[in-house]
């Protein structure tokens, strides 16, 4: 498993770790992006948004985006746009209930949902030579998880992936999220999450114990309250051990990068493996860069990490 040297230096404005997660979240500003929409059904009856930035190309990225996120986001339109500009396509796909529309099942999305990303695969491949995946967060714990379970059955158009920030040890994240100076963090995602969780109490009446439902929650306290409950796991800690995407990554068989900043406040000591027997994982542990951050000295386009990801998957068509 290669070990990589980073040449990553952020932004000296950006001093602090926090500072380095909060501005591209919040004050980036991406253009030159615009998506054309497709919505395709579940075979549960369910639908999931596409949002298509096409080049014309035979190649496609597929990005899968964090908790609370979703296609519009900075981070996401910043990794379409630059592989559009060395062309390829894009697919930035909204999870469950995560675009403009609520989805139609009780179910939502959660951290080990693949048969969801399969589904998107799969409609992509029919009409994609190549495919490359990105993931950021928990859409990179979905990514690694997926191709951890397809490593005898990966699609062939599927030449590499790319994660950031992930946090594949799920269990040990989400104690790391109880820390106080995650809470202004926690707190955001709660408030996010308690939304969706009210219009579904409204859907399905009877269905979700509100009472339950605080502000101060922990993600942990919600997941076992809710999420677990909810898809079909026992408890949290059931839900975590099934979904973290450290027990798939040994048996993933493309070539997948994964970056994750060592000053990453979300991520727990576990979430920076360097054991793992798997030479088609590259690693690689900046020093700075926060959480899905990576924000370049000049503050433009593009960001280190849409750079990184690109040059990794079109350094793949030199090896395979």
């Amino acid at each position: 498993m290669p070990l990589i040297d980073s040449d990553f230096k952020n932004s000296r404005l950006l001093f602090h770790h926090h500072l380095q997660t909060i501005y591209p979240g919040i004050l980036r500003r991406v253009g030159k992006v615009n998506y054309d929409r497709e919505r395709i059904n579940t075979p549960d009856k369910d639908f999931l948004d596409l949002d298509w930035s096409k080049t014309g190309s035979k190649k496609l990225v597929i990005i899968s985006h964090g908790l609370e996120g979703n296609s519009e986001r900075s981070y996401m339109l910043g990794m379409a746009r630059i592989f559009n500009e060395n062309g390829w396509d894009a697919l930035a796909w909204n999870y469950r209930g995560c675009s403009e529309e609520m989805n139609r099942n009780l179910i939502m999305y959660h951290s080990g949902a693949t048969y969801d990303l399969d589904l998107v695969v799969k409609h992509a491949s029919e009409s994609y030579e190549e495919i490359a995946l990105v993931g950021f967060s928990l859409g990179g714990n979905l990514t690694l998880k997926y191709l951890g379970e397809q490593s005898t059955n990966i699609h062939s158009s599927i030449k590499g992936a790319v994660i950031f920030s992930v946090p594949m040890d799920l269990h040990q994240s989400s104690l790391k999220m109880n820390h106080s100076y995650n809470r202004i963090y926690t707190r955001r995602f709660i408030n996010h999450l308690s939304v969706k969780l009210r219009r579904k109490a409204e859907m399905f009446p009877g269905e979700i114990k509100l009472n339950s439902l605080r502000k101060d929650m922990s993600i942990f306290e919600f997941d076992h309250i809710f999420t677990a409950p909810i898809h079909g796991f026992k408890d949290a800690e059931d839900y975590y051990y099934q979904c973290s995407a450290i027990r798939f990554i040994e048996d993933i068989t493309i070539p997948t990068l994964i970056v994750n900043a060592q000053n990453d406040s979300f991520l727990s000591e576990s979430c920076y493996p360097e054991n793992i027997l798997n030479t088609n994982l590259y690693l690689e542990y900046p020093q700075s860069g926060g959480h899905v951050g990576f924000t370049p000295p000049g503050f433009g386009f593009p960001y280190w990490s849409e750079k990184r990801a690109v040059d990794f998957i079109l350094s793949l068509e030199t090896i395979l």
